[in-house]
């Protein structure tokens, strides 16, 4: 395996790792949220007014969520790519 063929497979991993944490980014609140809403409803029968709170509030902690891990994931970007800009300086140079 060439290093052209390790790069692409860590490549993949590290894309689906950000896809599945996505995924769970989104559902998490959504469950937490309109469910717990859906239930309060029931039980007070209020149909569907805390449902939809549930729903609201789900999406501006799933936003707020999203903002923060993206915002992690570009600062590993910006340090791997730093890393690997100073690597390729360091092999670049000749000793003399």
């Amino acid at each position: 395996m060439d290093k052209s063929e390790g790069r692409e497979k860590t490549l993949m991993y590290v894309a689906l790792g950000l896809a599945w944490q996505l995924g769970y980014t989104i559902v998490i609140p959504l469950l937490i949220f309109a469910l717990g809403g859906r239930y309060l409803d029931k039980k007070f029968d209020s149909s569907p007014v805390l449902f939809l709170i549930g729903l609201v509030v789900s999406v501006a902690v799933t936003s707020v969520w999203l903002v923060v891990r993206m915002s992690v994931f570009s600062k590993e970007i910006a340090q791997h790519s730093k890393a690997k800009d100073s690597k390729k300086v360091d092999s670049g140079s000749s000793p003399e």
